[in-house]
């Protein structure tokens, strides 16, 4: 089966930074995919993050415009999360999902979790 796990979360402090993994086991591979990060707050909305498409361009939420910034290493396949000058707002658990067509990322994307099991949990303290 295939698998996203997501790991590198943790405690900050306001304005530090944190690097999130999406790791991909089970026969898939990133190379040809479009990948996204989510994130959701207790009592709050799932959010995309972050999309990398398989051509490398990439799409931000207004919200971590100019401090996050994701990337790929498929000979790890593995997709970072990079965040910078972190803020109590990105407190949340993250997750993250790939599928081959993009627009699926924002509907329902075929392989990871959008919002659902484990993720990787980040607090940011002020």
């Amino acid at each position: 089966d295939v698998q996203l796990m997501e790991s590198g979360g943790g405690s900050q402090q306001a304005g530090g930074s944190l690097r999130l993994s999406c790791t991909a086991s089970g026969g898939f591979t990133f190379g040809g995919a479009a990948a996204a990060w989510y994130r959701q707050a207790p009592g709050d909305d799932c959010i995309l993050v972050s999309i990398i498409r398989s051509t490398g361009t990439t799409y931000y939420a207004d919200s971590v415009k100019g401090r996050f910034f994701v990337s790929q290493d498929n000979t790890k396949n593995t997709v970072y999360l990079q965040m910078n000058n972190l803020k109590p707002d990105d407190t949340a658990r993250y997750y993250c999902a790939a599928d081959e067509e993009e627009s699926k990322l924002w509907s329902g994307p075929r392989w990871g979790n959008v919002c659902e099991g484990q993720g990787t949990q980040v607090t940011v303290s002020s």
